[in-house]
């Protein structure tokens, strides 16, 4: 029996460090491939590269002012209703197994009795130099030739590895398959695929209403002008905190106010390079 158990033991231990040297070797290749692709200019996986009408390449982001934001929620569930999430209950908020691609972070400064609360609404900050992209094996979340970190769900497997390695603590797992009360399911989006049991999913700044402003662009006959592109969070907010557009476009006003004087970004002594900047207060 001693012997037998002592074989089980070993049997783990070698099972664990082939796991663990797979798992290096996969992200080591992968940071290879994806510092290559960065110094080419180039994304992964390889996508038809999106120009506007000044030859420039689109590049998505966000910024929040916080001097606006009322932490009234609007953002929460309108990103929720437009991409199809469960409701959740009680025992899964316990658990911290609630689904919210974007939520409102309680933030407190100073100290007491000098202190401030503010809400600080919160999502995948689509980093330039994304650490969840460099530890996929799989390649299931990348980020796409605009600047969008990108999840795709029949390619993920579910190790979680990503999950982990944000330092942002945006990106979630599927525990269980999705349980939607009657008759939600009558209002789904049918843009957005119902995520199931097992992969992970995240913020993706709608990028369903961008194939979607430029196949109406198309059809018009015209030119996409960014302003077609207008996430839920965006466009329900209320008191228009919330900013989207061009980065790489110095006229746009999310241009503009990424280099306020106010604009900071979340962990940026990280390196990770977030899209989704702040204005402070004031």
């Amino acid at each position: 029996m001693e012997s037998k158990g002592g074989f089980n033991i070993l049997r783990r231990k070698v099972v664990a460090f082939l796991g663990a040297l797979t798992t290096a070797v996969g992200a080591f290749v992968l940071k290879r491939k994806l510092a290559a692709q960065d110094g080419e200019g180039k994304s992964q996986p390889a996508e038809q590269t999106q120009e506007s009408q000044n030859g420039r390449v689109h590049k998505w982001g966000m910024v929040i002012d916080l001097d606006k934001c009322t932490g009234c929620g609007a953002c929460v569930v309108a990103c929720a209703v437009e991409n199809n999430m469960m409701l959740g209950d009680a025992q899964l908020a316990e658990q911290g197994r609630v689904i919210r691609w974007m939520y409102l972070l309680p933030m407190t400064e100073g100290e007491y009795p000098n202190i401030k609360s503010r809400l600080l609404p919160m999502l995948c900050q689509h980093c330039d130099r994304p650490p969840c992209v460099f530890v996929c094996p799989v390649t299931a979340t990348y980020k796409d030739s605009e600047g969008l970190v990108a999840q795709v769900y029949p390619r993920c497997i579910g190790c979680r590895y990503c999950v982990n390695n944000c330092p942002y603590t945006i990106k979630y797992f599927n525990w269980g398959e999705p349980e939607f009360p009657q008759p939600i399911p009558k209002g789904f989006n049918p843009d957005v695929a119902v995520r199931y049991k097992g992969i992970v999913e995240k913020c993706t700044f709608c990028h369903h209403r961008l194939q979607i402003a430029r196949e109406k662009a198309k059809a018009e006959g015209r030119e996409f002008r960014p302003e077609d592109y207008v996430p839920a969070c965006v466009e329900a907010c209320p008191a228009k905190a919330i900013y989207f557009g061009d980065l790489n476009d110095p006229e746009s006003e999310v241009s503009r106010l990424a280099h306020s004087r106010r604009a900071f970004k979340l962990l940026e002594e990280l390196g990770t390079q977030p899209k989704v900047i702040y204005l402070s207060e004031g």
